[in-house]
């Protein structure tokens, strides 16, 4: 009970007239009583991801199922129910209703439901206590901490006894006080019956988690021996919203570096000619290709890890020479 299973999943979107693709073909599997942790830094599509297995974002391709249910072909009524019932959603800015006190806020889900006044402000009650704020129920958010509204949001969550909980950057309004106090609930939530999938930067959250998921892989720290790459007159190194692992230097022949536009067009930034390098942005901040790479004509390039990029670079340096070769 309780699996979730992404497969082929592929993200695309516009923004500022440009195919915005924050992740493609992603797969993996998280099973019931697990805490799974989506890792990965700012813009690599951690909130997108969640946004599509809870059912609010509609992927490009793939497919999303939980246990027997195709989240992706859910529509209308289904999907509502989906959204009530099936997944407990904690927001980065905590969502709170300010005028409502921490009780009321709770029982929001549950009222929208159906559920009568009473037997509300029951539930809520109890999963005030169950997260350490049950003398707080009277409090609206305003008059409590960063890591109390942060529990009043979990526990809002957890206000339908849903089997999967996404959480988006949890911590990433916190002192470090409070993130440990959360780290340790979130810890406690994911149990049997229940999967917890939390999306952060913060690796904290990793020494928790029974599994990882990295958004961008960390392919260019694991690589220490350049590479030579060949390419023939037209061929594509790499794409926009790839992700980023080499430093390249061009030998030989030419590269143009483009921006895919979402009308299918391409928009020409620069033709890298031998003796110069590009792509080094994306490895060294951890992130997605922000433009594609393709050979004008039969190209020799050399690949470098970021350290081994570096480290050439101090040594041309030192030789007076402006680049590695």
């Amino acid at each position: 009970m309780g699996t979730l299973r992404v497969t082929d999943l592929t993200v695309e979107f516009v923004s500022g007239g440009y195919k915005v693709t924050p992740f493609r073909d992603l797969s993996f599997v998280a099973e019931d009583g697990q805490l799974a942790v989506l890792l990965g830094p700012s813009g690599c599509g951690k909130t997108t991801l969640l946004s599509c297995l809870a059912g609010l974002l509609t992927p490009t391709r793939g497919k999303i199922t939980f246990d027997d249910l195709d989240v992706t072909q859910l529509r209308g009524a289904a999907l509502s129910a989906y959204r009530r019932r099936t997944v407990g959603v904690v927001f980065q800015a905590f969502n709170l209703i300010p005028s409502l006190t921490a009780r009321a806020n709770v029982m929001v889900p549950l009222r929208i439901s159906g559920v009568g006044r009473t037997g509300a402000g029951e539930r809520a009650d109890q999963l005030l206590r169950d997260v350490d704020l049950g003398e707080r129920g009277g409090h609206r958010p305003g008059q409590l901490s960063g890591g109390q509204q942060q529990r009043v949001a979990i526990a809002r969550a957890l206000a339908q006894d849903p089997p999967l909980v996404i959480a988006d950057e949890p911590t990433a309004h916190l002192d470090y006080i409070q993130v440990e106090g959360i780290l340790r609930l979130i810890r406690q939530i994911a149990a049997p019956g229940r999967l917890v999938v939390v999306a952060t930067h913060d690796d904290r959250i990793t020494q928790l988690a029974d599994q990882v998921i990295e958004l961008v892989p960390h392919a260019a720290s694991l690589q220490r021996e350049p590479v030579d790459v060949e390419l023939e007159a037209g061929q594509v190194l790499f794409r926009q919203g790839d992700p980023s692992d080499l430093v390249y230097v061009v030998r030989s022949g030419e590269v143009v570096i483009y921006r895919e536009r979402a009308d299918g067009s391409e928009e020409p930034l620069d033709v890298v000619t031998p003796g110069r390098y590009f792509g080094e942005l994306g490895p060294m901040m951890n992130l997605p290709r922000s433009a594609s790479a393709r050979a004008v004509s039969r190209a020799q390039l050399v690949g470098y890890s970021v350290r081994e990029f570096r480290a050439s670079m101090r040594a041309a340096s030192d030789q007076h020479d402006p680049l590695p070769r």
